[in-house]
């Protein structure tokens, strides 16, 4: 039939599987996120460094670090990022959360405790980069393991977390670790904790900013042959993301400070001795420089020039 069908909405799942059972083959899927840091900054100086956006930033250091501010503070949920006032911002997210509770929660999938998928909410919010623990989870929120479980399926098929595995060379071992939690919205974890447009301490303002870094890399490796991860050992050696690419494995630690120094963290040059990646990245607020260890480049490499296409990979 010489008909096309555009089908969209916020992630439904009834929808989606109606789809997947009926259209294999014959259908194509696009999922839009929030708008991305790249675009955001792209709206705030009406395009005109589109095509030089890192070196744009690079030379106006002080309007980088404004502009970061304000989409680690907000997010980048469209009405929210074109509302001119802060008092207008946090009525927006105030609806766009209750309205993910109340249609997305509550009413497509039927969960009859939509408070108590707020309250995981709010415990993701707070452990943004950390090790999740299920059954500490569910004491908390007093339901079964099963219950956290699926309410995290959930809460990762409409785009509000997506967890990621620890990487490891035999995958049994990386599928029964412990994932880590990010979120696809700033302003939205912002929100859960009480802390939207109101980050003030410097260790939350590290969670965001490497919750960042974790967008700014899902779009690095989108469509690519490339899977995100993070690195623990049982010595609590760890390194923040290791995107693994074929063969290649590539640690990205993050650090929320302008760095003076080039100093290496201890858990990054062990990784480096055990894997002997080509290259290592050490994300940073300003420094920009190279280092060889043995055989790995370990570049400092400030936030902005993951904006460039030939970033990372």
């Amino acid at each position: 039939m010489p008909y096309k069908f555009i089908v969209s909405g916020s992630g439904s799942l009834e929808l989606k599987e109606k789809i997947h059972e009926s259209l294999v083959g014959r259908k194509r899927l696009f999922e839009l996120s929030t708008i991305t840091f790249e675009e955001f900054i792209n709206h705030r100086t009406d395009y005109r460094y589109e095509e030089n956006l890192a070196d744009f930033l690079a030379i106006e250091k002080d309007r980088a670090q404004l502009l970061l501010s304000e989409y680690m503070h907000f997010g980048g949920y469209p009405r929210i990022v074109t509302a001119a006032e802060q008092h207008e911002k946090r009525l927006l997210i105030d609806e766009i959360h209750r309205s993910v509770l109340e249609k997305d929660i509550a009413y497509l999938l039927k969960l009859d405790k939509p408070e108590v998928f707020s309250a995981l909410m709010k415990i993701l919010a707070g452990q943004v980069g950390q090790l999740l623990n299920y059954s500490e989870m569910a004491s908390t929120l007093n339901v079964s393991f099963a219950t956290v479980k699926k309410y995290l399926w959930y809460a990762q098929k409409i785009f509000l977390v997506e967890l990621i595995r620890p990487y490891a060379r035999n995958v049994r071992k990386e599928i029964s670790k412990s994932p880590v939690p990010y979120f696809w919205d700033l302003g939205f974890r912002n929100y859960a904790l009480g802390l939207f447009g109101h980050l003030e301490s410097p260790a939350e303002k590290g969670f965001v900013f490497e919750n960042l870094v974790f967008l700014l890399l899902k779009e690095k490796i989108r469509f690519k042959a490339a899977n995100l991860h993070y690195w623990r050992t049982k010595d609590k050696a760890e390194v923040d993301f290791v995107i693994e690419a074929g063969k290649r494995r590539i640690p990205v630690e993050v650090k929320y400070k302008a760095l003076k120094g080039d100093k290496v963290p201890v858990s990054l040059r062990s990784f480096i001795d055990r894997y002997h990646p080509e290259r290592a990245y050490i994300v940073n607020l300003d420094l920009s420089k190279t280092l060889r260890i043995n055989k790995t480049t370990l570049v400092f490499m400030p936030f902005y020039e993951l904006l460039r296409q030939t970033a990372v990979l």
